[in-house]
């Protein structure tokens, strides 16, 4: 992998990573009837991926790549696993309420992290990550009872498990350091496909609806890896604080691109959503202002 140590060259690239990850609502509602064919989305986007890192990890590695699946352990299925239900419910979210709540509750990923960490791997939550959780969870609550329509709540669940869902994927790799995280991702590209393809033979439905949203599923599929790459790339050159921060180029371009007229889809958060945002984007500042203090005072002393 392309190796950066300048932050000043890490940042553009990590936020363009972000900004190509943002299209991917819009991509789901340029879709025909996303919410009829979830399974083929599913089966289609998680093909994507695992054929195009695996492309990516042999243009890297050279045949030497599949070793990587023998290195994967209990962590590397386990978050495989998680972030593939995390993809699964990202379609039943986005299709069943507003871009801008899958995404905010997306947004809330680090304080699941933490607690997911806190539980499993008894790492220590500091008082300031405790306040963080406790203001994002009142944005979370906002945001809930913002959402009285049935369909709305169902896809404001099958959000915060798509975040949990990401989270689980995050503990995994800190779980055990060395699990690959390319093929992590694969292994869930693999488990999407997996999956949808049993769903889809038990209902008796075609693998593919129409060339249209076949391209479509590949087109987000292509994004997430692109940005995947991308930010693998420029990540390592960046401290976590300012990452949480830069991560939030994807919730706030996402949001942007549906609401914008000359896309056509005008879809306008409602009042409930915002203040919620509001409360969430405050203690994820807050957050990485704290980790950003703390590890200057490390440094200090």
């Amino acid at each position: 992998m392309i190796e950066l140590k300048n932050e000043k060259i890490a940042v553009p690239i990590v936020l363009f990573a972000g900004l190509i990850w943002s299209f991917g609502p819009l991509v789901v509602r340029y879709m025909d009837q996303p919410q009829l064919v979830p399974w083929q989305y599913i089966f289609g986007r998680g093909l994507t991926i695992f054929i195009l890192l695996n492309a990516y990890l042999y243009f890297e590695e050279g045949f030497n790549f599949y070793k990587n699946y023998k290195k994967i352990g209990k962590s590397g299925l386990i978050g495989g696993c998680g972030l593939g239900i995390a993809m699964i419910s990202f379609i039943y979210s986005i299709t069943n309420t507003s871009a801008a709540i899958t995404l905010l509750c997306l947004a809330a990923m680090p304080f699941f992290t933490a607690l997911l960490a806190f539980l499993f791997l008894k790492e220590r939550i500091t008082l300031n990550v405790w306040i963080s959780i406790f203001l994002a969870t009142i944005g979370i609550i906002i945001m809930a009872f913002g959402n009285n329509e049935k369909n709305s709540v169902v896809g404001f669940i099958f959000g915060l498990t798509s975040s949990i869902g990401f989270s689980v994927f995050s503990v995994s790799l800190r779980w055990r350091k060395e699990t690959p995280k390319f093929t992590t991702v694969s292994i869930a590209g693999l488990f999407c496909f997996i999956v949808a393809s049993i769903v889809i033979v038990i209902k008796g439905q075609p693998f593919f609806t129409n060339s249209y949203n076949s391209a479509m599923f590949s087109l987000h599929g292509t994004l997430v890896c692109l940005g995947m790459i991308l930010y693998a790339i420029g990540s390592k050159a960046i401290p976590a604080a300012e990452l949480t921060l830069l991560s939030l180029t994807e919730v706030i371009g996402g949001i942007f691109w549906v609401w914008l007229p000359i896309f056509g889809i005008n879809e306008v958060p409602s009042t409930n959503t915002i203040v919620g945002g509001f409360f969430l984007f405050i203690s994820i500042f807050y957050y990485s202002l704290i980790m950003k203090w703390n590890k200057r005072y490390i440094a200090l002393n």
